[in-house]
């Protein structure tokens, strides 16, 4: 973890030096550079009022002081004194995240650290978002007759357009989590299978169960996904069974098929997409895979459209 004073059983010191990699090619040459003229430009930033320390006298340096921010993050001066030079010297998550909360750095910033000294990012744990602004769902209402969602990572329904409620929750299948969330694989396991709105679920619930595993890894021990998991293993021991097997993948573009009451069966493509400042959630676009399905969409609307109140 960089220079370290280590206290002998005699009482003597002796301090090692941080741990160096091998010779820079000239691209990590650059991103080392990179990565000590953004931590020169944080660190200046932040005032030894910041963080509780008295301003001193004769302080030249804008901000805080290299020492003061080894002190600060627990770290070696030494070794944050080369990390901020850009030497080639190894950093672990542990450390990076000490230097980020010493110079308060936001999320986007402590992610751009991580990327700059080539270190895995770990997720900032927070529980799934449960909402949408106004703006999200303005824009899936305007997809309609397209049906849309937008799901967070455990597959709660955030927000919906009137077309995907047509699709999939037109027959109001399955039940309810205990907690009144909505969340799509709670309605598929636990429906059954003449009112489930999804066709072929043996090759489609086997992936969506890889995709939740996935999502998982970043939230294992967090009490609402445990508890999600326990509730609706009791619940499905059809979906106990997939959970077990450990599978995992992302989400990805798929052709699945949806039946529904008034106009029978549907083959449609989905796509995801990513929502700004929710890294977790994602719209999912149903559009028709054939002529069929757009025939199908295209009823469902007149039908809509001919309930609509008439506006006076």
């Amino acid at each position: 973890m960089g220079d370290v004073t280590v206290t002998t059983q005699r009482g003597t010191t002796r301090t090692t030096a941080p741990a160096t990699t091998p010779a820079a090619t000239p691209r990590a040459g650059r991103r080392r550079a990179e990565l000590a003229a953004f931590l020169r430009s944080r660190r200046a930033r932040v005032t030894p009022a910041d963080v509780g320390m008295p301003p001193g006298l004769r302080r030249r340096t804008p901000g805080l002081r290299r020492e003061e921010v080894a002190q600060l993050s627990g770290v070696g001066v030494t070794w944050y004194t080369w990390l901020e030079q850009g030497r080639p010297i190894n950093a672990s998550a542990q450390v990076l995240d000490a230097v980020a909360r010493t110079l308060r750095l936001d999320e986007p910033e402590r992610e751009h650290l991580y990327h700059l000294a080539e270190v895995p990012c770990p997720p900032a744990h927070e529980a799934p978002a449960q909402t949408v602004g106004p703006e999200i769902q303005g824009i899936i209402d305007a997809l309609v007759p397209r049906p849309a969602v937008v799901y967070n990572s455990r597959y709660d329904v955030l927000a919906t357009n009137a077309a995907y409620r047509d699709l999939f929750f037109g027959e109001e299948s399955g039940t309810e989590p205990p907690d009144g969330t909505r969340n799509v694989l709670w309605t598929l396991f636990t429906a059954r299978e003449e009112e489930c709105p999804l066709c072929f679920r043996d090759q489609e619930l086997p992936l969506m169960v890889a995709t939740l595993r996935a999502a998982y890894g970043l939230h294992a021990g967090e009490p609402a996904w445990e508890d999600f998991i326990r509730r609706l293993s009791a619940a499905s021991p059809y979906f106990a069974r997939l959970w077990e097997s450990g599978d995992v993948r992302l989400p990805g573009r798929r052709v699945k098929t949806f039946r529904h009451r008034e106009v029978g069966e549907m083959r449609m493509t989905s796509q995801s997409l990513t929502v700004d400042g929710m890294p977790e959630c994602r719209i999912v676009v149903y559009t028709p895979d054939d002529e069929q399905a757009e025939r199908s969409l295209a009823v469902l609307l007149e039908k809509r459209s001919a309930l609509r109140p008439t506006e006076s």
